[in-house]
């Protein structure tokens, strides 16, 4: 069969934010086919042999059929090449570390040409998937070879770049569990969880909560074992010294054997145990010296060393570290021992997912002083069935949480309280993390601030603990049912107005009435972007950075975001839920068609994101006088609220006839707020105007503002209070 063209990619967008395909940020793909349009996959000679071996994990896509094996399935009753790479991209993501379920292929109203959509958690790690994707489709097709673990290696590669650490992830990921929205602020691990004055921060194990001054004192570890003495935790005796002569001489002071680290180093770099001659405690000082400001040296406290991670106060999980060594043949030298023995353990990586290291003798000093220490070097061929000692810390990754005694519980709190830290790793020595410390003559070694998770998180030895969970309550208490899912933490009131009737005088009259119910509203419109009454810009803000801004004012308490069809096809929603989603119409048909919305009854699919967002405890509030977005209404997870001039329409006299919906519709001249067959009288239309001025307002604007408003919850009394004191007129 003849090579054939390559699939072309004629436009790739991120959406951002909830979107006409799921919830979550996706990369949406419009691909042109040509001449393969006539080529499903079931007349690709070979195409479907060579796709399960590149990825023989491709038996567990479910696909549409529903059941593993289900896409394997298709490729063999013939499915076209644009879902084919939908499902390639997904696999090499998995098989990265970056697991993606979600994935759609439709074909548009051009022959030939699709849109393709996967789950994107990063923008630059799902275009790298694409393009390996692309790659390797082309080369299936083509009967060319493809190297599968340099395309998974390429992308991992991009993961690790790109995304947020295990630590990071695993806090943001517990947040998005109870429900609390986050946003990544730098390119690091910088995160904000929440929205608005409800949000706290994060920098991988540190919180907006963790002190400046904590920190301080435990990156100065002598200052930090002298407020641990004060007040009854057991340390280690030591001291500051300033060369290798100075070590020698604080050992025999202290006694041997001694420990040599680095005054303000972490992660147990330049620390070297158990030293008991003078030529080893001046080599150890030489490895401690680069890794801090100054070297101290410690009396050694024989056991095993312990971390213990303290989260708000409370011990959350323990690991034990094991002594590293090496077992002799009489053939192998010590490095081809490391490879072989240790290096090769699947646990140890290079990458930050790994829970243990790879070992790398020609840069790590301590490995080469530990192995001085017994008169060998990296070519030493040990003797048979000699035991060697590689590594003495630094490997803690055996988890023993259970094991804990509540003694040893309380001076690990007792130390991060001391220090200051809401988050500390504790450091401690000893023979039995299951008996009181002094007891068996155990210590306190170090407090770190901004501790690792990962050895609770990948344990190389026992069960992984819920330190995100752990984390994400400390940063938001539980205050609701009993798993812990309390409704609106990490939330401000927001509202969501989709369509183009008078949207932005809606937006700005919710905002106004959100500002006089004692909110710092902010407000994302047409008109501009708005902080309470202070208009920040007077340029169209109506679009996902300007609303994305609000949402991370720490001085915003509510927000009111304008979107319309075109933003949502572009970039998808700001936010991931809102607490009012208003629909005014279904408009604007005209101007999609480069999004290849042509018809009508596409809006639906459109309009129908910003009621998909709306929250359980929440409303959507829709245009009854428009059919296609009444009909809106069964999507909405949260109460619904009508409105209309006429309150005759055939969707309002049901929606209050079924449990009691709510409405707000003119009758006798006079706004009236209803609750299934009971009706409350906001005022006459003629009198509720806007301002000083009496301006008349648009009807339909002034109900759907109404009826957002009290779906906020405003009382009555308010709305119309504050609506004959909205001033229609923008601020220069």
């Amino acid at each position: 069969m003849a090579k054939l063209n390559d699939i072309q990619l004629l436009r790739v967008n991120y959406l951002r934010g909830p979107n006409i395909w799921t919830y979550r940020p996706v990369l949406e793909v419009w691909l042109d086919l040509g001449e393969l349009e006539d080529y499903p996959s079931n007349l690709l000679p070979g195409l479907n042999d060579r796709l399960t071996t590149w990825l023989p994990a491709l038996i567990e896509h479910h696909c549409g059929v529903g059941e593993r094996g289900g896409f394997l399935q298709r490729l063999q009753e013939g499915t076209w090449c644009g879902h084919v790479l939908e499902h390639i991209v997904i696999e090499l993501l998995n098989l990265a570390g970056m697991p993606t379920g979600f994935g759609q292929t439709r074909s548009t109203s051009q022959r030939g040409v699709y849109r393709m959509v996967f789950r994107a958690r990063d923008e630059s790690v799902a275009r790298v998937a694409l393009a390996q994707g692309h790659a390797l489709i082309m080369a299936a097709i083509n009967n060319e070879p493809f190297d599968v673990a340099a395309a998974v290696a390429r992308v991992r590669t991009e993961v690790d770049d790109q995304y947020l650490g295990p630590s990071t992830a695993c806090i943001v990921t517990a947040a998005t569990d109870r429900g609390i929205p986050h946003i990544r602020l730098n390119d690091g691990n910088l995160v904000q969880l929440g929205y608005g004055a409800s949000q706290r921060r994060i920098w991988t194990a540190e919180t907006e909560f963790t002190s400046a001054i904590a920190e301080g004192i435990a990156s100065d570890k002598d200052l930090t074992k002298g407020l641990l003495k004060s007040c009854g935790v057991p340390i280690p005796e030591g001291q500051v010294v300033n060369s290798p002569e100075e070590a020698w001489e604080a050992a025999q002071d202290i006694g041997l054997p001694v420990v040599v680290k680095p005054s303000d180093g972490n992660h147990g770099r330049g620390v070297t145990l158990d030293l008991r001659k003078r030529e080893d405690i001046e080599a150890a000082y030489h490895v401690a010296y680069p890794e801090g400001s100054d070297v101290m040296v410690e009396r050694f406290i024989p056991g095993d060393e312990h971390r213990l991670l303290v989260v708000g106060g409370k011990v959350v999980a323990a690991a034990r570290g094991e002594v590293v060594s090496i077992t002799g043949n009489g053939r192998s030298t010590v490095k081809e021992l490391i490879d072989t023995q240790l290096n090769s353990d699947p646990r140890r990586g290079y990458e930050e997912e790994y829970p243990l290291e790879i070992i790398d003798l020609a840069t790590d000093t301590k490995v080469q002083l530990e192995l001085k220490r017994q008169d060998l070097a990296a070519d030493s061929i040990p003797a048979a069935g000699r035991q060697v000692v590689v590594q003495r810390n630094g490997n803690v990754a055996v988890d023993c949480t259970d094991d804990v005694h509540p003694e040893v519980a309380y001076i690990a709190q007792l130390a991060a309280k001391v220090v200051g830290l809401d988050i500390a790793g504790i450091d401690m020595v000893a023979r039995d993390i299951g008996k009181p410390l002094h007891t068996q003559g155990g210590a306190i070694v170090e407090v770190n601030a901004g501790p690792g998770l990962l050895m609770h998180l990948k344990p190389a030895v026992g069960a992984p603990r819920p330190v995100g969970q752990a984390i994400a309550e400390h940063l938001f208490p539980s205050e609701g049912d009993d798993e812990g899912r309390s409704a609106g933490i990490g939330r401000i009131p927001l509202v969501g107005v989709a369509g183009t009737r008078n949207t932005a005088t809606i937006s700005r009259v919710v905002a106004w009435l959100l500002h006089l119910s004692g909110h710092h509203t902010g407000l994302a419109c047409r008109d501009g972007l708005f902080l309470d009454r202070r208009r920040v810009e007077a340029t169209d803000c109506a679009h996902w950075e300007a609303a994305h801004r609000l949402l991370m004012n720490k001085m915003v308490q509510a927000a009111v975001i304008e979107s319309d069809a075109r933003t949502i096809l572009r970039d998808g929603l700001a936010y991931d839920r809102c607490q009012v989603g208003v629909v005014t119409d279904m408009d604007g048909v005209e101007t999609l068609a480069e999004f290849d919305v042509h018809e009508q009854d596409q809006m639906t699919k459109v309009m129908r994101t910003q009621v998909d967002v709306v929250l359980a405890e929440g409303a959507a509030v829709l245009n009854a006088a428009i059919a296609q977005v009444a009909d809106l209404a069964p999507l909405s997870d949260g109460d619904v609220v009508l409105y209309a001039q006429d309150g005759t329409l055939p969707a309002i006299v049901e929606h209050r006839a079924k449990d009691n919906g709510r409405a707000v519709f003119v009758k006798n001249g006079r706004v009236v707020l209803a609750t299934g067959s009971a009706e409350h009288v906001l005022g006459a239309l003629a009198d509720l105007t806007f301002g000083r001025n009496a301006v008349v307002p648009d009807t339909e604007a002034l109900l759907a503002a109404v009826g957002t408003a009290w779906a906020l919850d405003i009382a009555p009394d308010l709305i119309g209070a504050g609506i004959k004191t909205f001033e229609p007129e923008l601020p220069a």
